[in-house]
């Protein structure tokens, strides 16, 4: 049920957090995600306390505030879609530079940003400090349909022998003098694509067929792990428990 390899976002190490039981913590970011949506967009000072959350989070993780950053990128396109906002927003306009910015529009792209920022990272802390085999262990304690558990799993396991393929491809391609320059060469990309896919559903038969040889029903064995501790669901859910009286404050004040 695993991949067999650590994915390129997990991060090493023996902190605390690392050694808490995946569901634990898969739950424990749903639920600080969850406070973070629920925020009022007008308490910014909120926003500031949730950033320190993960901060000390990320600290207790040992995970360096270089390797959260680099991975925050992820999000570059939900920015680009926040800086439109103010100007394609209708209602009050306001003046800012020089430019005729709509009120509604700043402070939706304020809440996208925010939010959307918080939830991307509280994701990056949970992948780097969970291996992908604990994390779909996890997500199985959590009783998600066994079926769901299965997509995810082979997913991980057949992302890399996806992406191989596509090198062995692109290394063939470049062997015969091929480079790609230009629109007249979208042809030969395109052929490339099906010959992709084609390649892919053969091997997905291929593993099936084996699978089925090996006594596969339609349901993969069950990995029971040992329950978590009371002391180990309060370190985990310290995190959106603060998030919540946060949240609170910030509807109140």
């Amino acid at each position: 049920m695993g991949a067999g390899h650590a994915h390129k976002l997990y991060r090493h190490g023996h902190s605390p957090v690392h050694a808490l039981p995946p569901h634990t913590k898969l739950t424990a970011v749903f639920a600080f995600v969850l406070v973070v949506v629920s925020t009022p967009r007008e308490a910014m000072w909120a926003f500031a306390v949730y950033a320190v959350l993960l901060a000390l989070v990320a600290y207790a993780a040992r995970v360096p505030a270089g390797f959260l950053l680099k991975r925050l990128l992820i999000e570059v396109p939900f920015v680009a879609f926040a800086v439109l906002l103010p100007f394609v927003a209708e209602g009050e306009r306001v003046g800012v530079l020089g430019l005729s910015l709509s009120v509604n529009g700043l402070w939706g792209a304020w809440n996208v940003l925010a939010k959307g920022t918080l939830g991307v990272a509280a994701s990056v802390l949970l992948a780097s400090t969970t291996e992908l085999r604990d994390l779909l262990m996890g997500l199985q304690r959590l009783r998600l349909p066994p079926l769901l558990v299965q997509i995810a799993s082979f997913m991980v396991r057949y992302g890399d022998v996806i992406t191989d393929e596509m090198r062995r491809m692109r290394i063939a391609r470049e062997s015969r003098g091929f480079e790609a320059r230009g629109v007249r060469h979208w042809g030969v990309l395109a052929k490339s694509a099906g010959a992709l896919f084609i390649r892919s559903y053969e091997r997905g038969e291929r593993v099936h067929l084996a699978m089925l040889s090996r006594g596969y029903a339609g349901s993969m064995p069950v990995i029971d792990e040992a329950a978590a501790s009371r002391a180990q669901w309060s370190y985990a859910l310290a995190l959106p428990c603060a998030a919540l009286v946060v949240c609170l404050l910030g509807w109140t004040l």
